[in-house]
C-alpha cells in the first residue's frame, strides 16, 4: 500500500532581513556563489546562441515553409507573407504577429533515434534533447508563439539513448482557416504541411511522421493515452528464448514493481503499482533463427497504460539473467512478492540504446470537460479523426531511414564477415563449440567468477525506509491522517 506524502519546496532567495542577519564572511560567499552562478548561465546563453544558424537567410512563405535565401524549393505561393533580406537588420528584428492568426489543437507523431540525445525532455545543464530541437523547429517556422502558450502534452518522457517509432505530443498550431471550417475535408487538404514544414528545420535523426486535427483543445496527448507498447531489441546470443517467454507471462499483472525499476521516493513517487496488458519476446520479422543462430535479432515488446523510471530496463536485466539461465523464471514472482521481499536485490538495468517507444493508442473522446460549450451536448462525437500524411514527406522519410540503415547494415555486415572467419579458424584449429557473446553488451552488471543468485545478493533500502530518509532531510513530509485526503498521490506516467 502507497504511503501519501508532500514534497518539500526550498526557498532560494533570501529576504533583506536574513541577509542584514549573514556575517562579512558569508556575504561574500553569498556573492562568489551568484558570481559562479551568472558565469553558468552565461555559458548556457552563450551555447544556445552559437547553435543558431545564423548564417542561412531564410524566407517565410504564406504557405508557412521555409527555404534558403535565394531558393525556390518549398515555396508553395509567389506572394510571401515576411521576406528576411540579408542587408535589412530591421526585418530580422521584426516579430511574427500571432494575434492575426488562427489556431488548432492538433496530435503529432514523431520517430527519433535517441541514441546521442540526453533523453526527450528539456534540461537546464544540456541543449543535446529531444525536446529543444523540437521546440527550436516549432518556433522558428512560426507555428506557435512560445511553449508556455501552446496547450503542450507528450505521450512519453523517454530517458538518454531510448529512441521512439510513435512519440506522440498535443500541441495548438497555427492554422490558415477558422475553427468552423478545421475539420473540412477541402480545408484540411489545403491546411500548412505541417511535417513538411518541421522536417526542413529538424536534425535528421528527428522526424515529424503526420498529424491529427482533434477537436476537443485539451485533448491531452498525456492524459488521455490509454496504452504504451515498447519494444527493446536484443540478439539471441546464447539465450534460453522460451524461458523468457515463460517469465514474462508472470509479468502480466496489476502489482507493485518496485522491485523492478528505478524507486525515484526523492521526487514524491511512492506508488509502484502498475498493470502490465502484455509481454513476449518475438524473432524480428525477415529473421532467420536456424540460419544465424546467435545473431538472429528478437525484442521484448511489452504493452501498459503506464510505466516507472527503469522499470523495463530493469524487466530486461532480469530477463536476460533468466535467458542465460542463471535464474528461474519463477525469480519474477519472487521478486513481485513485495511483502515476502520489500527490499530490492541490488542488479543493474539493461542498457537504454536497444529500447523505444513503438506504439501508443488513445480513447476516442477526452475525459476532459470540452472548451467548446456547443460541442458538448453532442455526446457521440469523437474527439479524434485520422492521422493525415503527406506522400512526399514519407517518400523523403523513407529515403532518409534507407541511407542511415544502408550505412548501418555495411557495418554490421563486415563486421558478421569478419566474425565467420575467425569462427570458422577456432573452429578448425581448436575444435571449439560456438562462441556466443553477443548479449554481453546489454548488461552492465560487474562480471563475477562465480555467479550470486538475485534473491541471495545483498538488498537496497525499503521503500519505508527511503521515505523516512527523506522526511530527516525535510525533501518530504507524511501529512497527518485528516489532511492526506486533500494530498494527491505521486506517481510516474
Amino acid at each position: 500500500m502507497s504511503v501519501k506524502v508532500q514534497i518539500c519546496r526550498r526557498l532560494k532567495d533570501l529576504t533583506r532581513d536574513d541577509l542584514e542577519k549573514l556575517t562579512k564572511t558569508e556575504l561574500v560567499d553569498k556573492v562568489i556563489q551568484l558570481q559562479s552562478y551568472n558565469r553558468q548561465l552565461k555559458n548556457i546563453l552563450h551555447k544556445k546562441l552559437n547553435e543558431s544558424d545564423n548564417d542561412d537567410m531564410i524566407k517565410l512563405t504564406e504557405s508557412g515553409e521555409l527555404s534558403k535565401d535565394g531558393g525556390t524549393e518549398g515555396i508553395e505561393s509567389t506572394e510571401t507573407m515576411t521576406t528576411i533580406e540579408p542587408n535589412q537588420e530591421k526585418s530580422l528584428s521584426r516579430k511574427f504577429d500571432f494575434s492575426k492568426t488562427f489556431k488548432r489543437h492538433v496530435l503529432l507523431k514523431l520517430l527519433y533515434f535517441g541514441w546521442n540525445y540526453q533523453g526527450f525532455a528539456c534540461q537546464e545543464d544540456s541543449n543535446n534533447t529531444i525536446e529543444f530541437h523540437l521546440f527550436k523547429a516549432l518556433t522558428r517556422t512560426c507555428l506557435i508563439e512560445s511553449r508556455s502558450s501552446a496547450n503542450y502534452h507528450r505521450c512519453g518522457r523517454t530517458d538518454k539513448e531510448v529512441s521512439a517509432f510513435c512519440q506522440v505530443i498535443s500541441i495548438d498550431l497555427r492554422s490558415k482557416f477558422p475553427e468552423e471550417h478545421q475539420f473540412e475535408e477541402c480545408y484540411l487538404e489545403k491546411e500548412f504541411d505541417y511535417c513538411g514544414i518541421m522536417n526542413r528545420v529538424l536534425p535528421k535523426n528527428i522526424r515529424c511522421i503526420s498529424w491529427m486535427p482533434i477537436r476537443n483543445y485539451l485533448f491531452s496527448a498525456r492524459f488521455d493515452c490509454v496504452t504504451r507498447t515498447y519494444r527493446y531489441f536484443f540478439p539471441k546470443g546464447n539465450l534460453n528464448i522460451s524461458a523468457m517467454q515463460d517469465a514474462c507471462k508472470l509479468l502480466q499483472r496489476h502489482t507493485d514493481f518496485r522491485n523492478l525499476c528505478k524507486m525515484d521516493v526523492h521526487n514524491g513517487v511512492t506508488n509502484y503499482v502498475r498493470h502490465i496488458e502484455a509481454a513476449n519476446v518475438r524473432l524480428c520479422p525477415h529473421e532467420n533463427e536456424s540460419k544465424n543462430k546467435g545473431y538472429a535479432m528478437h525484442y521484448l515488446e511489452i504493452r501498459a497504460n503506464a510505466f516507472l523510471w527503469h522499470q523495463i530496463r530493469c524487466i530486461m536485466a532480469v530477463l536476460l539473467l533468466v535467458g542465460q539461465e542463471k535464474e528461474e523464471p519463477s525469480v519474477i514472482n519472487e521478486l513481485l512478492n513485495v511483502e515476502k521481499n520489500p527490499c530490492k536485490p541490488q542488479y543493474t538495468p539493461a542498457v537504454g540504446f536497444p529500447l523505444n517507444l513503438y506504439h501508443c493508442e488513445f480513447r476516442d473522446k477526452s475525459e476532459q470537460k470540452a472548451m467548446n460549450e456547443s460541442r458538448q451536448d453532442i455526446k457521440d462525437i469523437r474527439d479524434l479523426t485520422k492521422w493525415l500524411h503527406s506522400e512526399n514527406n514519407l517518400r523523403r522519410l523513407i529515403e532518409n531511414l534507407q541511407s542511415e540503415w544502408s550505412r548501418a547494415q555495411i557495418k554490421a555486415t563486415m563486421i558478421r564477415s569478419t566474425l565467420y572467419d575467425l569462427e570458422q579458424l577456432l573452429e578448425n584449429q581448436f575444435n571449439a563449440i560456438d562462441v556466443n557473446f553477443q548479449i554481453s553488451l546489454l548488461q552492465e552488471d560487474v562480471k563475477c567468477r562465480s555467479y550470486q543468485k538475485l534473491m541471495n545478493r545483498k538488498r537496497c533500502e525499503s521503500l519505508n525506509n527511503r521515505i523516512e530518509h527523506f522526511v530527516k532531510k525535510q525533501r518530504l513530509t507524511v501529512p497527518k491522517q485528516k489532511d492526506s485526503v486533500e494530498v494527491q498521490e505521486f506517481s510516474m506516467p
